[in-house]
């Protein structure tokens, strides 16, 4: 039987002796909040965002109370955050997940030979017992790696719930395959046996075959998956209607995975065009049918050679998808396939094709939620792009953290575009906590401010050595916030448990949370994360606000890569114009590090900028 999140399985001792995630104190909190806005408002602005803070953080006022709430309920929850975060980050949103939600990962392109050879690619992809395989060996909390598997989004009319199939309780022998926008159950188990190699191969072959015949063909229903949580709700609803839509729709629910084994899809194999591929499928006129957004794990295989991963992202964080595709990836790359001995051919039932009832309701609703993901399509502006004059190896020659270095030149990308800087996001793993998901690092300080303005600005009045402290100064509080973060010490949870605890008491929302200064530093234009790897494949993913940036980079000895997102519609953005200003800056950086270097008269780096090279800031 399925578990809804909220309800926690028993008996996994390694996850329950780290610590809980700390409440931070308060002044602490308000302070830091202050701090990271002033410089990003209006000056009449802050003095009234202000007042309002020091009116909440009065001794025996509304923080107070909402304070002791909060340590009365870390006191009796594992995790006092997890449940408030995952809502507000993730259940509680209406945007499709094609785009706005859901991360790729892509791969390396494949050179297959022919449709045998990436089918078997597939059978390599799948060791069955692989979440539990990687649960040795680490200090942090391991939960998110069982969640790899066995969770399902479903959606809701106004808030989706993130279902959670119990280990050991699953009907959960099967994956589910798409093929020419059919799917497919594919059964991994049969008589208490798991399939060799072969078996996989021989009834992927099979489904290749069925999906081919027209007159069986369904209807694309995966595209309903794309569109917008309420509106899958709705149309989900009026599916279940039926008996043979329900059945359907409860397998999909229950399965380990969804393979895409996608056609060609005509378009030139770059890195950006198969990120597009990955991220929402090209549309409805290539492969954004063959899809089921839901499911957390969806491994794509194409035709012609266009392979990697779209994930669900409520129930596991970067580190674990990066976990796994590395796996994966040395898993398939590494010896030749060795393959076993297969049942006998006529002992193997063969798949069963998911049927689908249809009706003119539905056939209405599978029309607007194609033309809505054709809208999504055409928005999206993404560029992915190498950096290859340098790496994060020189990066580390100047004693600095490669992370917040590539932060401090993000910030100063877009403050060339844009003559200010904004709320900015990045994420932080808090993993070293009992469940803990991600906190944010709020990179747009004001030393990073003081610096971009340097070499901007005031790039012809300031010196050399000027410039350099303030690199130093921007970099050393970038690692400290960093470090304060990932020990559960940033503001932005602190201050969502506060603001949820209020809706608990029914308060009237304190003024603090209305105000127009924290409405808009949640709203975070530039959207950034670390995700680095050490097999060739790269994280791409959408903006969170519609005149925003995603930015995902990948920081390697040699180069840096980045996945810069956008959409079309907004005037204030260009993924390619950001793109050429972050190089600009990169190469400015470097030139002032080498300046430094040569004339010895720059201070040498603060102690400790080298520590967060090791740390995880993943999504």
């Amino acid at each position: 039987m399925p578990i809804l999140e909220g309800q926690r399985p028993k008996g996994r001792r390694e996850s329950y002796v780290l610590p809980k995630v700390p409440v931070p104190p308060l002044k602490e909190t308000l302070d830091k909040y202050l701090t990271s806005i002033k410089h990003l408002v209006e000056e009449e602005q802050y003095q009234k965002t202000k007042a309002i803070v020091e009116k909440f953080g009065e001794p025996g006022g509304t923080g107070d109370l909402l304070q002791k709430k909060l340590l009365e309920r870390s006191e009796k929850t594992y995790n006092w955050v997890y449940d408030y975060w995952l809502e507000d980050m993730y259940l509680n949103q209406r945007l499709a997940l094609p785009v706005n939600s859901n991360p790729a990962m892509v791969f390396p392109k494949q050179n297959f030979r022919d449709r045998k050879d990436s089918l078997r690619y597939v059978t390599r992809a799948l060791p069955v017992d692989f979440a539990r395989g990687q649960l040795a060996g680490t200090p942090l909390c391991m939960k998110q790696y069982y969640r790899l598997f066995n969770t399902y989004r479903r959606p809701g009319l106004k808030q989706d719930t993130l279902i959670i199939h119990q280990p050991g309780s699953l009907e959960q022998g099967h994956i589910i395959v798409a093929c020419q926008n059919q799917f497919f159950v594919l059964d991994l188990v049969l008589k208490g046996k798991k399939l060799k190699e072969m078996d996989i191969l021989t009834q992927l072959e099979k489904i290749v075959k069925m999906a081919e015949n027209k007159e069986e063909r369904q209807p694309p229903i995966g595209l309903l998956t794309s569109d917008g949580r309420t509106e899958w709700a709705q149309a989900r609803d009026v599916l279940i209607k039926d008996s043979v839509n329900s059945e359907s729709l409860a397998v999909i629910e229950a399965c380990l995975c969804v393979v895409c084994l996608d056609g060609p899809s005509g378009m030139e194999c770059g890195d950006t065009s198969r990120a597009l591929l990955m991220l929402h499928g090209g549309g409805y006129e290539k492969m954004g049918a063959n899809r089921w957004y839901d499911k957390p794990m969806q491994f794509v295989v194409g035709e012609d050679g266009v392979c990697g991963t779209v994930c669900e992202h409520s129930p596991f964080e970067g580190i674990v998808l990066v976990a796994c595709t590395e796996y994966l990836m040395k898993f398939m790359t590494g010896s030749p396939s060795k393959m076993g001995r297969a049942i006998s051919v006529s002992e193997l039932p063969a798949p069963r094709r998911l049927l689908w009832k249809m009706s003119p309701k539905i056939e209405g609703l599978l029309k607007a939620s194609a033309e809505r993901l054709q809208r999504l399509v055409r928005d999206l502006d993404m560029d992915v792009h190498k950096f290859e004059a340098y790496g994060k190896e020189f990066i580390k020659k100047q004693k600095m953290s490669p992370d917040a270095y590539i932060q401090i030149a993000l910030q100063l990308a877009f403050y060339r575009c844009n003559g200010r800087l904004v709320s900015t996001y990045e994420s932080a793993s808090i993993r070293r906590f009992h469940e803990g998901r991600v906190d944010n690092i709020r990179s747009a300080t004001p030393e990073a401010l003081a610096f971009v303005k340097a070499m901007t600005d005031e790039e012809a009045s300031l010196s050399d050595s000027e410039k350099m402290k303030r690199l130093c100064d921007a970099i050393n509080v970038q690692t400290n916030y960093t470090i304060a973060a990932i020990t559960g010490l940033g503001i932005d949870n602190h201050l969502l448990g506060l603001r949820e605890i209020s809706r608990e008491l029914s308060m009237e929302m304190p003024e603090i949370f209305t105000d127009k200064t924290y409405v808009a530093s949640n709203q975070f234009i530039l959207s950034t994360s670390q995700v680095p790897t050490t097999v060739e494949m790269f994280c791409c993913y959408g903006p969170v606000v519609p005149n925003g940036y995603g930015c995902c980079y990948n920081p390697q000895s040699e180069h840096l890569l980045f996945s810069v997102t956008s959409f079309h519609g907004s005037t204030e953005t260009s993924s390619a114009v950001f793109i050429r200003a972050l190089d600009e800056g990169l190469l400015e950086m470097r030139e002032l590090c080498k300046k430094a270097n040569k004339s010895h008269a720059a201070a040498a780096p603060a102690r400790g900028h080298g520590q967060s090279s090791s740390i995880s800031v993943l999504w």
